[in-house]
């Protein structure tokens, strides 16, 4: 990420951006398998998202495991990263984004959430999201992709946000700030497709081969037994 964007809008300044990726679910939809370690050209799906933050531009990454973390942290040592381990991944997505958000220690503008099963973000998409964040309108704090009436992902927020979602009830989460704050949530309308696209279930597998023509893979050692 440059130190200015130039946009339709003019000159912005340069936003210092963290990051949290999202990487401790049980995927029980997905057989009790991490989706994370499911491979699109033979790199794992967390490596791709690793490799799409930092491409963009963003300043620090945190990524948050439970389910599965011995199995998932040896594929992160690598990028410079903190990885924190959730201790009670089973209490849902909103105790990891809290646990992803404490773990940020820089002195940050925004932030970008990013889930680990979305196969096709890229650097360009981050990036993309980055602009819309920057030419935001005036009072919105939360930019979410919207393709249609569908709400996509990464999303990113001020550090006014972080801060409201940290200082708030532990069953606090993105989703609950931007409720209670509706007039502050900018739908960025975008007809980008891979903001939308994740997979969640072996019936999600088989469609995002249909609609794309890419296959995703299973690593040998979770390869289900048929």
């Amino acid at each position: 990420m440059g130190c200015i964007l130039k946009g339709g809008g003019g000159l912005y300044s340069r936003v210092v951006v963290g990051a949290v990726l999202l990487a401790a679910g049980q995927a029980t939809r997905m057989g009790n398998r991490p989706k994370s370690l499911l491979q699109l050209g033979g790199v794992p799906l967390i490596r791709r998202q690793l490799i799409a933050l930092s491409g963009a531009g963003v300043d620090e990454v945190v990524v948050v495991l439970g389910h599965y973390a011995d199995d998932i942290e040896p594929l992160l040592q690598e990028f410079p990263v903190t990885i924190v381990r959730n201790p009670a991944p089973s209490d849902g997505q909103v105790s990891s984004l809290r646990c992803g958000l404490a773990g940020l220690t820089g002195k940050l503008d925004a932030v970008v959430v990013a889930l680990a099963d979305q196969p096709l973000i890229n650097a360009q998409d981050v990036s993309a999201l980055i602009a819309a964040y920057k030419k935001r309108p005036d009072g919105a704090q939360v930019v979410q992709p919207a393709v249609g009436d569908a709400i996509g992902n990464p999303v990113m927020f001020s550090e006014e946000v972080r801060e409201g979602i940290l200082a708030g009830d532990a069953n606090v989460g993105c989703k609950q700030w931007q409720r209670a704050n509706p007039s502050k949530v900018y739908r960025w309308a975008t007809d980008n497709k891979r903001y939308i696209t994740d997979v969640d279930s072996p019936e999600d597998l088989a469609r995002f081969t249909e609609q794309t023509g890419h296959q995703l893979s299973w690593p040998p050692a979770w390869v289900p037994v048929t």
